[in-house]
């Protein structure tokens, strides 16, 4: 293993220095030339308007499509990075994100002679008795771990064959050996960094959701799992699972094509809101209810046709969260939705932890200052990726140390306002989630009465009832009253954290209040 890793050490070293060998180099020359040929008044008339603007046209797409090729032969892990900055337009210029939303679904392409190997290794020499017809002269799609090609099943049913990479496996973790060994050097040279965006813990939560695209077996369990859960919402589907070995895996064909290259003149305005409210409400429920989600989003992994449910694909990476950091997730969402800014803070900073020299004031007051002017907004006018940076810049700012859940859990969401966004651009996110925080509230609230929860629950509340009696009196009384109103007090912190600790509500006690509105709206006429 200490070999692959030098080796891949040796490879990112040699594959990014020749990328910025060559930035250098271009910036030069362009220094050199404009030099040397500054044009007069006249020329530069006429070479805006001539073949000037092609020429720096031309040369803004090789430089793009060189720092695609570089990313993509370097494997997933630095394609799943062009991917996130293909959704920043705060760090990348558009030409260089046009080229980079190709490594969605068009990731270098090899031929089919080298996955035949990996189909004989997998199903057997016989593999080709499994399938009527296989579409090998061009994949249905190439991802950086895999391709996929159209098959025709015995009897005429069509269907698709993922397919791994040869040797993918070895590099990947590598990669992860590499990150983990720059995260602790990054520990040790800046701790106090380290305090507020623990890179290891982080790092550590996209490589559990990336272990099933490893081994096929586990996206085909993803995909079982998922099916169960997206059976409530009518427009949306999953693939069904047909085969399943670690580098194989045969799967039902999603109807119609990705996203990212509909034509949303095809569609009717009702039809299309609604697969992207959806596909939202979908996701909510997998953050909130089943503690389950789809991590890759994208528009490329998702298939839509009009007339027609969408379909999500590619299971192989998923996110999974514990019920503390899910129920400490709603609120945080809720603020967000009723323009709250410095609930949001509070939320954040409860998730997170505070360190010694944390300012939680300041950052309650960036929130303020920032949330009125995103939660309004529809997904055409609001970018996730661009807003989630700005609340973990002034979060690090101001000592709140960040969750490491967000890392994945930001990925996920900022995938999937792009989605949406191909789908119904005028969509709001705060409108469809305080929609479906009812149906999310019920989900708690019957989770809390269940029978696996109901001992555990009733132990928080006894131990709740024993350590702020005070409390659960007010808690039972505007229950009496068919009001409720959770406000769990801590100590408050030294003056050198900025004032009072942000609150870490009991599970227990959300799950309570969420019965209360339940009943609530029950019994109301």
């Amino acid at each position: 293993m200490a070999s692959v890793v030098g080796d891949r050490l040796r490879l990112v070293v040699k594959v990014l220095g020749s990328l910025v060998a060559d930035e250098v180099g271009q910036a030069t020359r362009l220094r050199r030339r404009t030099r040397r040929d500054t044009p007069s008044p006249a020329e530069d008339t006429e070479a805006s308007a001539g073949s000037a603007p092609g020429t720096s046209a031309g040369s803004e797409q090789r430089r793009a499509k060189a720092v695609r090729q570089a990313l993509e032969s370097l494997g997933p892990f630095y394609v799943k990075l062009g991917q996130i900055l293909s959704t920043r337009p705060d760090m990348v210029p558009q030409s260089i994100r046009d080229e980079l939303q190709n490594l969605h679904d068009q990731v270098d392409v090899q031929p089919f002679s080298v996955f035949e190997p990996v189909l004989a290794r997998d199903l057997g020499p016989d593999w080709k008795l499994r399938f009527d017809d296989v579409e090998t002269t061009a994949p249905l799609g190439a991802a950086s771990l895999a391709q996929v090609y159209r098959v025709t099943l015995p009897g005429g049913r069509p269907a698709v064959v993922k397919i791994q990479r040869p040797g993918i496996r070895d590099g990947v973790l590598a990669d992860m050996a590499l990150m983990r060994r720059a995260s602790k050097i990054v520990a040790r040279v800046a701790p106090r960094f380290n305090e507020v965006i623990d890179i290891e813990a982080m790092l550590g939560s996209v490589f559990d959701a990336m272990e099933p695209e490893l081994d096929f077996n586990g996206e085909a369990h993803n995909m079982d799992e998922a099916r169960e859960h997206i059976r409530q919402f009518r427009s949306l589907e999953v693939p069904r699972v047909l085969h399943a070995s670690p580098r194989v895996l045969v799967q039902s064909l999603a109807g119609g094509k990705s996203v990212r290259h509909i034509d949303r003149s095809h569609f009717t305005d009702d039809e299309r809101i609604e697969l992207g409210k959806d596909l939202l409400r979908f996701m909510y429920h997998g953050y909130f209810v089943h503690r389950f989600f789809h991590a890759d989003p994208h528009a490329g992994n998702v298939f839509a046709a009009p007339g027609g449910p969408a379909t999500l694909i590619d299971w192989g990476m998923v996110g999974r969260l514990d019920r503390r950091t899910s129920m400490q997730l709603l609120p945080l969402f809720m603020t967000l939705a009723q323009n709250d800014g410095a609930g949001l803070a509070q939320h954040w900073a409860g998730m997170g932890r505070m360190t010694p020299w944390a300012n939680m004031p300041a950052f309650a007051a960036d929130m303020a200052a920032f949330v009125p002017k995103v939660s309004h907004l529809p997904l055409e006018d609001m970018n996730f990726g661009v807003s989630l940076t700005t609340v973990l810049a002034k979060a690090t700012k101001r000592g709140i140390g960040s969750p490491p859940a967000v890392s994945l859990l930001g990925k996920s969401f900022a995938n999937l306002d792009g989605s949406v966004r191909c789908l119904a651009p005028e969509i709001t996110l705060p409108e469809v989630f305080q929609g479906e925080v009812p149906k999310i509230l019920f989900s708690l609230g019957r989770e809390f009465l269940g029978r696996n929860q109901f001992a555990r629950n009733s132990m928080e509340l006894l131990l709740t009832a024993v350590t702020s009696p005070e409390q659960v009196r007010g808690v039972l009384s505007d229950i009496a009253n068919r009001q409720f109103a959770l406000n769990v007090h801590e100590p408050r912190t030294p003056a050198a954290m900025g004032g009072q600790r942000p609150t870490r509500p009991s599970g227990g006690l959300l799950a309570l209040g969420a019965l209360a509105v339940l009943l609530n709206r029950r019994r109301s006429p």
